[in-house]
């Protein structure tokens, strides 16, 4: 499931493409005509994220929420203007070499984590994407305007030069100012979203309050907003925290210490397009962490490898209906 680093990265490609001009909306998939038909020809007037999900605001009072889920992507197409606040893994502006530049060649990732083409779930066919601040037209880069149609989407939203397809979302709904106010009060605090202190109190208060494992808190999106396995399983393991603590029983210092390295984490994520959990990586490691998920994390995805830190073999378990990577060593 994409974690709250891609929704943020897809919603600055939204701030950056989308806001501020009409879009053409349909449904290619069919499955939200009636969606679109009302979406179509609106200008979007915002975007905002909130954990794993984000508002579209249109003109007329008309808000669009979509939630990734477990299988959901946007593809973007088209004349696509990178948000320079968003680095690709070897630092530089862009998922792909710029157009009139000579920089090395950026990091690829085979796990799908860092392609703007398609962000969200990993997918092996990719929309075609020009990652230029260009603004030539696409015929003379041989692209057919409008971009066919590729797979099950569920809705596509068109400017004059780019094009979004959304696919596999778990929701894609449209809703009034009240009810999409009403979704985020029920979300929790997103370091991204509003005063940091503040949802710090709220993630510390929400967490000491609760008799159920840390493990299962830090997935409830009522309590933190956007983190996932990955980062659940990584920020246990650099607490040095068993993930079967109740959440009362986990000193304030610690709840504490788990919301900032939550902030940081999470910076680095919409920076880097990546789930980087390791510190203090030598040059040569941090591009093989970049280019493999396997070299940039602790313990998840390492069932039965050594402890980076300790040695012992790493523990895969179920809780929640989800995987849980941890060492009952390091955090016994």
């Amino acid at each position: 499931m994409p974690e709250g680093h891609s929704v943020h990265r897809i919603a600055r490609q939204f701030a950056r493409n989308i806001v501020g001009k009409p879009v053409a909306a349909s449904s290619p998939q069919g499955r939200f005509a009636e969606g679109a038909a009302l979406l179509d020809g609106r200008v979007v007037e915002s975007v905002q994220a909130v954990g794993k999900q984000m508002f579209l605001e249109t003109e007329g009072d008309l808000w669009l929420r979509v939630h990734l889920g477990l299988y959901g992507a946007w593809d973007f197409s088209g004349e696509i203007l990178v948000d320079p606040t968003i680095a690709s893994a070897n630092g530089r502006m862009g998922q792909t070499n710029q157009r009139g530049t000579d920089l090395e060649a950026p990091i690829l990732d085979d796990a799908g984590e860092n392609s703007l083409a398609s962000i969200g779930a990993p997918r092996k066919t990719r929309v075609h994407v020009r990652m230029s601040e260009a603004t030539k037209g696409l015929a003379d880069e041989g692209v057919e305007w409008p971009p066919p149609v590729v797979g099950q989407v569920r809705l596509r939203l068109m400017t004059d030069a780019t094009c979004a397809d959304l696919r596999g979302p778990t929701a894609c709904v449209l809703q009034t100012p009240d009810e999409m106010l009403a979704t985020v009060a029920k979300l929790g605090p997103d370091p991204l979203v509003g005063d940091v202190d503040e949802g710090e109190e709220r993630f510390v208060a929400a967490v000491r309050r609760r008799a159920v494992p840390i493990a299962l808190l830090l997935m409830d999106q009522a309590v933190v907003s956007g983190i996932g396995n990955v980062y659940r399983a990584e920020l246990l393991f650099r607490a040095q925290l068993n993930p079967h603590t109740p959440g009362r029983d986990v000193p304030e210092a610690t709840v504490r210490a788990l919301w900032r390295d939550w902030v940081r984490l999470l910076a680095i994520g919409v920076e880097t397009g990546q789930m980087m959990t390791m510190d203090d990586l030598s040059p040569e490691q941090y591009r093989a962490a970049m280019a493999h998920r396997d070299d940039r994390h602790w313990v998840y995805h390492r069932t039965g490898l050594p402890c980076r830190v300790c040695g012992t073999a790493i523990v895969l378990e179920e809780i929640g209906a989800r995987k849980l990577y941890w060492c009952p060593r390091c955090q016994a």
